[in-house]
């Protein structure tokens, strides 16, 4: 079938293959953000309910090293911010693959002769 369509066509196709691609792998990126802020998100909750002189370690690699409550909930707070930050990004580029795929579809879809609607 794609030796009958023309080189424009096959691009486009080949175009919209790779944006569905991409959107996938930002889908995945997104999902696992998702996941490091609700355990983020969980630990701070945990850590704000302990007393002050409250016994805490933060995990270093394989190891588990003794920390202050105090700048281990700044970090972990931080930690949230910058998670917050990547799923903006990702939810902004998202959004621009949808309009690049959109355009793209439209353009094969008058380049087949209007062609069916998906």
């Amino acid at each position: 079938m794609t030796s009958e369509l023309s080189p424009q066509v096959q691009n486009q196709v080949a175009q919209i293959q790779q944006i569905q691609q991409q959107a996938q792998a930002l889908s995945v990126q997104k999902s696992q953000t998702d996941i490091m802020m609700k355990e983020t998100q969980m630990a701070v909750e945990e850590l704000e309910k302990a007393s002050d002189d409250v016994v805490v370690y933060k995990s270093v690699g394989e190891l588990m090293i003794k920390s202050e409550k105090t700048i281990l909930l700044s970090t972990l707070k931080e930690r949230l911010e910058t998670l917050s930050l990547r799923v903006q990004s990702i939810d902004r580029q998202e959004e621009r693959l949808n309009v690049r795929y959109k355009q793209l579809q439209e353009q094969l879809q008058s380049m087949m002769g209007g062609g069916t609607e998906s």
